[in-house]
């Protein structure tokens, strides 16, 4: 017979009966996603349907690919969820990760003032767009943070063969919800995946200015941390959560998930690596 025990809700006064057995008890997966999938709410619209599906818990860190990645690579986590290809081929080679499957895809945009200053409004040419907002000497807000984000602006402002610099360019090295924030305050610009921007707009008198450039696609991988380098991750259930999310429920999920009426996340799930 299972031992039961009272205990008192702080907030609302009321006794409540909860088992003896610790939550602790309950198998756990430790998944370090970028903040755009976790900001937008899509991970919290799509774990509690793998979780009771699994019988298992999935705790979500929540911070930059590179961060991520760093956390991956020490086996401070069974797996992750990133967007930047060219870091998790280079995680995979390196040996610290297995399994990388891509299953979804946004976008990111170029954001801005309405007032638009650089004149970039309608443009569907990123690096056009980027160099207007250089020579206007426009304020543009960056994460600097080594997120996907971050590495994709990089990448953009790389092809554009400018280095910014100066104090028309900060570098904050934060999250999208703070870089939002202060593009905000100061009329400024920046980059911004589609889901995180949507999930937002709401609270900002930001607007997408710049949007349509096959550069600015935005794919995401799922990758198990690798068992051989750290025999104690879970490894099975990472791969668990990998095979679902590319399964016909899974991606249904991320195809279905809406904010305000708008579909930030595509299915595309593909072969693993």
């Amino acid at each position: 017979m299972k031992r039961r025990i009272l205990f008192l809700a702080p907030a609302a006064g009321a006794l409540l009966l909860a088992s003896a057995h610790p939550v602790s008890a309950q198998v756990r997966l430790r998944l370090a996603t970028t903040t755009s999938v976790q900001d937008s709410g899509l991970m919290p619209h799509l774990m509690p349907h793998f979780e009771k599906q699994c019988r298992c818990k999935v705790d979500v860190i929540a911070v930059g690919t590179g961060q991520a990645l760093k956390l991956a690579s020490s086996g401070d986590v069974d797996m992750v969820v990133v967007h930047a290809p060219d870091l998790e081929k280079e995680f995979v080679d390196d040996g610290h990760g297995t399994g990388r499957r891509t299953f979804m895809v946004n976008d990111f945009v170029i954001i801005g003032p309405p007032s638009d200053p650089a004149g970039i409004r309608g443009m569907t040419d990123a690096g056009k767009a980027l160099r207007a907002i250089h020579g206007q000497k426009a304020l543009f807000i960056s994460r600097g943070d080594n997120s996907g984000t971050h590495q994709k602006e990089l990448s953009l402002w790389e092809k554009t063969g400018i280095r910014p610099r100066g104090p028309r360019y900060l570098q904050i090295g934060q999250g999208m919800g703070a870089v939002l924030t202060m593009a905000e305050e100061k009329s400024a610009y920046t980059i911004c995946d589609r889901g995180t921007f949507l999930a937002r707009s709401h609270r900002l008198n930001l607007q997408v200015l710049c949007e349509g450039d096959p550069l600015l696609l935005n794919y995401y991988s799922a990758i198990g941390v690798n068992p051989e380098r750290y025999p104690d991750v879970k490894a099975d259930l990472a791969r668990r959560l990998t095979d679902w999310l590319c399964s016909p429920e899974g991606q249904s999920l991320i195809g279905g998930y809406t904010v305000n009426g708008h579909q930030l996340f595509r299915p595309c799930c593909e072969g693993g690596e």
